[in-house]
């Protein structure tokens, strides 16, 4: 038998994939290109590789060192990139916090992980100190201020973040590591039970860079190009902001990072910026489009991603009347996260709008390297038809291996060797993806699966409802019925509960939906509860109904 694996010459070199490689080839190709971050810096790509370097020679005289932990508690922002950049470079791993979960939550990750540093934004410390006595012990502080002043604070910080980048020596001999060495670490935002932990190694996160920007960059619209201005509407703790500030930082694209999100400042960086490029949740560019000063900014060369949950119709017609290049994408933390874009197929170039408009805003169909199925509870796979559902199973190079020191859960996530998503899904005959729920989130009635997916686009089409969340509640006669959360626009018509109920009952009598899928009841309410990062808490919503809060806290059936 030949002998398969190749001959290495002693001499060889075989190079590993490193995170170092994306910054060193978008700092070669673009060295005047800039870094921005809301008014207040504006910085070449080679200055961001100088302050990188900066970066791990003070953090590592903090101690920091292959194996390391550390954790960043910031705004979306330069200093998260360089973090991004020269944590990881160092050996370390970087544990991005999610800072909108509970004080007790961010305990937990920050102990789970076992982080040794953190840097934390002003902003962040009441948050911090609220736990920092339940803290592990011999952590070190590093204050990151925007402010003119020094807060006041019973942390001990070790360095003040610019000044100790300032202070550092700008030449850092980065190690030559594993690729397989871990790079990050972040936590999901689950809806049952503590936060999980998830980890991804260099190789996984540039190959999955190297993915996305074949995929964008191919792309016959909504693409991702090195002309392009980049500016992230998500959160970077969440899933690396789905990985593209790395795509950026290859492609040596001019990158803008906002701080806070708040809408009138985003549509002003869009505008003063030049910004081409996004990505975001649909409730984030919901607000943005409600806005009076988008009257002032033109969004035609504007090209945005959505994720995080379903892009509703709607909201994509909306965008759309106004230039937005808008698709869907699809991913979760797991996934590191991008699986598949809403890209159209050639042919479709040629259809009106409205033909298009549910096709951009399905999952889309699978980027490079990414194996994706839709299987029954034994395994096999359903047939593509646009109907026959299943859960959305997958693999890809860049997939979670597991989750953090939590062996029984992870062989539950890769039960047979493909990682279960917990999603059920469609594949239609041009193959594209659409999800039809979360498997917890399906409404089981009469009999049947009810997605409350589709009752949700069906109840956003009415004029006057602005956002709307359905959920399952138990009935003794069909084991669960939905109920629907309605948010009304400020102006113009306001839609009834039986005006609702209508529509929805009209989608059913053409059969495009279960005649089961009409709500038995509508509440209207000012805020719908949300996760972290912006996706309808299903589980909080189902229990204040359940505890009669949505009730007790003004909602009302008109």
């Amino acid at each position: 038998m030949k002998e398969l694996a190749i001959t290495r010459t002693p001499s060889a070199c075989d190079a590993s994939l490193l995170i170092g490689g994306i910054l060193d080839h978008g700092v070669a190709n673009a060295p005047k290109q800039q870094i921005v971050y809301g008014d207040r810096v504006r910085y070449t790509y080679t200055k961001l590789g100088e302050r990188v370097a900066r970066l791990a020679s003070a953090l590592s005289k903090l101690g920091v060192k292959p194996g390391s932990t550390v954790a960043m508690m910031d705004w979306d922002s330069h200093r998260y990139l360089e973090c991004f950049l020269a944590v990881p470079m160092m050996g370390a791993v970087l544990h991005t916090v999610n800072v909108r979960i509970s004080p007790d939550q961010v305990l937990y990750t920050i102990n789970h992980a076992q982080d040794d540093v953190i840097l934390v934004n002003a902003e962040f410390l009441p948050l911090l100190e609220t736990i920092h006595s339940k803290i592990r012990p011999g952590i070190r502080f590093v204050l990151i201020n925007d402010g003119p002043a020094a807060p006041n604070s019973g942390i001990e910080f070790s360095a003040e973040y610019e000044s100790m980048v300032a202070a550092a020596s700008p030449s850092y001999d980065f190690p030559i590591l594993d690729e397989h060495t871990r790079a990050t670490t972040f936590y999901t935002t689950g809806t049952t039970g503590l936060p999980k932990g998830v980890y991804y190694s260099h190789r996984q996160l540039v190959l999955h860079t190297l993915a996305v920007s074949h995929a964008l960059g191919q792309a016959p619209h909504a693409a991702f190009a090195a002309d392009d201005v980049y500016m992230p509407i998500t959160p970077m703790f969440h899933v690396h902001a789905w990985g593209l500030p790395y795509v950026a930082t290859m492609l040596g694209v001019k990158q803008v990072y906002p701080g806070r999100y708040v809408p009138e400042v985003l549509l002003e960086l869009i505008r003063r910026e030049g910004v081409t490029f996004s990505h975001c949740v649909p409730t984030i560019l919901q607000m943005m489009l409600g806005k009076t000063e988008l009257r002032e900014v033109d969004l035609s060369k504007w090209k945005v991603i959505i994720g995080g949950s379903a892009l509703p119709l709607p909201l994509a017609r909306s965008a759309a009347e106004r230039g937005v290049d808008i698709i869907a994408g699809y991913g979760m933390s797991e996934t590191c996260p991008i699986l598949t874009l809403a890209h159209l197929r050639p042919h479709m170039s040629e259809w009106s709008l409205e033909q298009r408009l549910p096709y951009l805003c399905r999952a889309g169909r699978p980027i490079p390297f990414v194996q994706l199925r839709i299987v029954d509870t034994e395994m096999n796979d359903v047939v593509h038809d646009g109907v026959s559902q299943g859960e959305v199973v997958v693999r890809a190079p860049w997939l979670t291996q597991g989750y953090l020191s939590e062996p029984e859960r992870s062989e539950e996530l890769w039960r047979g060797g493909w990682l279960h998503t917990g999603d059920v899904g469609v594949i239609d005959s041009e193959g594209y993806l659409k999800i039809v729920d979360r498997i917890k989130d399906v409404v089981k009635t009469g009999g049947e699966w009810v997605s409350s997916l589709d009752i949700e686009d069906i109840i956003l089409r009415v004029p006057g409802v602005a956002e709307a969340a359905v959920v399952g509640v138990p009935d003794d006669k069909w084991g669960e019925r939905p109920v629907a959360l309605v948010v009304l626009k400020p102006q113009g018509e306001l839609p009834t509960e039986d005006a609702i109920r209508t529509q929805v009952g009209e989608f059913a009598g053409r059969g495009a939906i279960s005649r089961y899928a009409v709500p038995d009841r509508v509440y209207f309410v000012d805020v719908i509860p949300k996760t972290s990062v912006g996706k309808l808490d299903k589980k909080v919503i189902r229990a204040k109904l359940l505890s009669g809060d949505a009730v007790a806290a003004g909602a009302s059936a008109r």
